[in-house]
C-alpha cells in the first residue's frame, strides 16, 4: 500500500482529534465543562491511546468503500466504554441504576478494553492480508 502524504496526515489527525474528543467527553482531560464521577485510572488512559491509536490505524488502511466500517465502529464503542465514567453515562444510568454501574459494570471496563483492542487487532490484521482493490486494478492493467 502507497502510503500518500494526504493519508498519513489524515490519519494523524483521526488519532489526535480522538484523543482530544474522547478525552475531553470522558473527562480524561480536566475541562471546565465537563466533571467525571469515578477517578482516572492509568489503564482508562492506557485503553483512551489505543482506542485513538487503532483508530488512526484504521484510517491509514481505509480504503474508499469500506466494508469494515461497522467493525470498527463496534470496536470503538466498546473502547469508549472501557475508559468512559460509568456513571456519567446517560444511556447507562438510563438502563441501569447508579449502584448497579458501579457495582457490576464498573469492574468489567478493563475487560471491555481487552475486548475493544482485540476487535481492533483482528480487524487490522484481516485488512492487512487482503489486497487492496486499487493494487489489483492496477497490476491487472499492467499485464
Amino acid at each position: 500500500m502507497a502510503l500518500s502524504r494526504k493519508r498519513v496526515a489524515k490519519s494523524v489527525g483521526v488519532g489526535a482529534g480522538s484523543i482530544v474528543l474522547f478525552g475531553v467527553v470522558t473527562g480524561l482531560i480536566p475541562n471546565p465543562l465537563y466533571i467525571r464521577d469515578v477517578p482516572r485510572t492509568a489503564v482508562d488512559y492506557l485503553f483512551l491511546g489505543l482506542t485513538a491509536g487503532f483508530l488512526a490505524l484504521y484510517t491509514l488502511q481505509r480504503t474508499p468503500g469500506g466494508h469494515d466500517d461497522g467493525a470498527a465502529t463496534a470496536s470503538t464503542v466498546v473502547g469508549f466504554l472501557a475508559f468512559g465514567c460509568p456513571t456519567c453515562n446517560a444511556i447507562l444510568l438510563a438502563l441501569f441504576s447508579n449502584s448497579a454501574l458501579m457495582t457490576y459494570f464498573d469492574p468489567l471496563r478493563p475487560l471491555l478494553g481487552v475486548v475493544s483492542v482485540a476487535l481492533f487487532v483482528r480487524l487490522l490484521y484481516v485488512r492487512s492480508q487482503r489486497e487492496c482493490e486499487t493494487c489489483a486494478d492496477t497490476a491487472t492493467a499492467t499485464e
